[in-house]
């Protein structure tokens, strides 16, 4: 039977990360360094520098304890990270050196305890071990009421998980009708011919031309924001709030978003007055004054293998010599034996298994990275990558903190058993079109495919995903529409009345940008230089502000035009962009 079901939601955890971890360090310029006083004219301690003050930076335990707020709290999320570390490779590699580190001569019984928390801190384990706390402090939930009920946990809005819910419903129509038409199952095994076949140009996927006519994507950005226009919270009324009546936008939902003052301090290393790649690495300006010491740093945090140092460091712009070790380090990859082994696994069920989702994939790398003037050399490496994706079952972990929940079918007559459901795809994932360009831009960082792999689905599953779901969360895609159309009606309100009017509300220009977080749309340089800023600051609000800072850009041409069609004309480049001059202007130099 050619079916996919939703899947019922279980008591699964709630999606909000948990606060990004501050720092307040600043670059100083020659002269600052000479003087030993910052622009401000306070003293600069580089024992207080916030990349290496302890290893982690200044203000952690202040916002951490702001966040748990009460040691029962903070007990439970230590039991629970603990829980999940004892099931990783870590913590058997971390069993086998406290083993083995006890036939050293310099190991002593009476002293047990601190002498291994000794050799760990000398042979680097403790960094490691930091490292992998920190990574899933960068995505833990946080703390709910004892007695919310489990669905609460995933999203705390009803209305938003009923949205959630229907959408998947929609998508799964969709995919059960082209199934049915076109008389395809949703898996079989692949005859031994094939398999051969699919192995022998497995690194030239690209030259094969499968007839993918009658496949369709399931849907694209635009029937999403469709279903984001309409949604609307059942218990609010309009009239109930001054701010909320005067919002004229599409987004029709009263969530909390941040105006300009509270973006400034979010993205406070974003300022006039600290250097940034992006701009201050210009030929214009002498590489002395920021390009070659923020290099040094950069080399002296990846010697540190810190991650909560690199985290910090990449908010003003990371080296592209230094990007890909520094984005592994942020996301916590390494890529060991086991890591390699399991690509592999994953490349042997793609060629045993044909999935219908496969040709959605093709299609979608047809339609999208193989047309792109940047991506279409790397269509081998997206092929490789996401039909193993499509495969990977530790993908479905990051739905315990996504609204969404993954769909399911069942076995060839045994419809309707549980003990017979099964994931489908076996990762969750249901590709719409532009998926492909997720991991397009990461092919300029990473040349083997096992690593290339490994960073996207970090990628993914701790940012990507929130792009094409629908939940309350700050950096979900309702959330970023919001604060997008609000940053425009609030300061620059004669564009968007003026756009409104002429009927081309902006969001129906922009969303198909954020809902990518830009890839396709920006030149690569650029658009690596946006992705730091998302993993510096664990947060995907900077897409909203960089969708406004470009309205703001055009605002001249813009409030000439007359229709839809003129003004997506109007912005229907973006390639000759500078994201990081948009984003500093945008938020420090609008009046507020």
């Amino acid at each position: 039977m050619c079916e996919v079901f939703q899947m019922r939601r279980g008591p699964e955890r709630d999606g909000r990360t948990a606060q990004q971890l501050p720092g307040n360090a600043r670059w100083r310029s020659p002269a600052e360094k000479r003087s030993g006083r910052s622009v401000s004219g306070q003293e600069w301690d580089p024992a207080a520098h916030s990349f290496f003050a302890g290893g982690r930076p200044r203000g952690w335990r202040v916002r951490a304890g702001e966040m748990l707020q009460e040691e029962s709290d903070l007990s439970l999320i230590i039991a629970q990270i603990v829980q999940k570390l004892k099931g990783s490779n870590l913590y058997a590699q971390l069993e086998r050196q406290a083993w083995s580190c006890l036939q050293r001569p310099e190991i002593r019984l009476e002293s047990l305890k601190e002498d291994i928390k000794e050799f760990f801190k000398i042979s680097g384990w403790e960094k490691k071990l930091q490292n992998a706390v920190y990574s899933e402090l960068n995505v833990f939930p946080l703390p709910s009421h004892p007695s919310a009920p489990p669905e609460h946990l995933k999203e705390p809005l009803v209305y938003m998980r009923k949205a959630q819910g229907s959408w998947e419903k929609r998508i799964l129509k969709s995919l059960n009708s082209m199934c049915t038409e076109l008389s395809i199952p949703l898996a079989r095994k692949r005859p031994a011919v094939e398999q051969k076949e699919l192995l022998n140009k497995w690194n030239e996927m690209g030259t094969d031309e499968p007839d993918l006519s009658l496949f369709r994507p399931v849907y694209a950005p635009k029937d999403f924001l469709e279903v984001l226009i309409n949604l609307r919270n059942p218990n609010y009324e309009n009239g109930d709030s001054l701010s909320f009546r005067t919002h004229l936008g599409l987004i029709q939902v009263p969530l909390k978003v941040k105006d300009i003052p509270e973006l400034k301090e979010c993205f406070v290393e974003l300022g006039l007055n600290t250097g940034q790649l992006g701009i201050d690495d210009s030929t214009q300006v002498p590489p002395e004054l920021f390009e070659n010491e923020h290099v040094r740093i950069g080399q002296k945090v990846l010697a540190q293998q810190d991650s909560a140092a690199a985290q910090q460091y990449i908010r003003q712009g990371s080296p592209t010599a230094l990007r890909a070790e520094l984005w592994a380090l942020i996301l916590n990859i390494s890529s060991q034996p086991e890591d390699i082994l399991y690509y592999e696994q994953l490349k042997t069920n793609v060629i045993q298994h044909d999935l219908l989702v496969d040709s959605l994939i093709y299609k979608d790398v047809k339609l999208t990275a193989s047309n792109d003037d940047y991506y279409f050399v790397f269509e081998d490496y997206l092929y490789q990558v996401l039909l193993c994706f499509s495969r990977d079952t530790s993908v479905l972990g990051h739905f315990a903190y996504n609204s969404a929940s993954p769909p399911k079918s069942y076995i060839r007559g045994k419809l309707g058993l549980e003990e017979y459901a099964v994931f489908y795809p076996p990762n969750g994932v249901i590709p719409f079109h532009g998926f492909s360009m997720y991991v397009a831009p990461l092919c300029f960082l990473y040349h083997e495919p096992y690593k290339l792999y490994q960073i996207f689905r970090e990628m993914y599953v701790r940012f990507f995903f929130r792009l094409h779901s629908i939940s309350s969360h700050p950096s979900g895609i309702v959330s970023l529409c919001l604060l997008f159309e609000t940053l425009l009606q609030t300061y620059l309100p004669q564009l968007f009345y003026h756009l409104r009017e002429i009927g081309a509300q902006p969001l129906r220009i922009s969303f198909k940008w954020m809902v990518r977080a830009f890839s396709g749309y920006l030149a690569t340089d650029q658009l690596l230089l946006l992705w730091d800023r998302i993993l510096g600051y664990n947060s995907l609000e900077i897409l909203a502000v960089l969708a406004a800072a470009v309205f703001a850009f055009r605002a001249v041409n813009l409030m000439e035009v007359t229709s839809l069609a003129a003004a997506e004309a109007v912005l229907a480049d973006l390639s000759t962009l500078k994201v990081m001059p948009l984003l500093q202007i945008f938020l420090f130099a609008t009046v507020t």
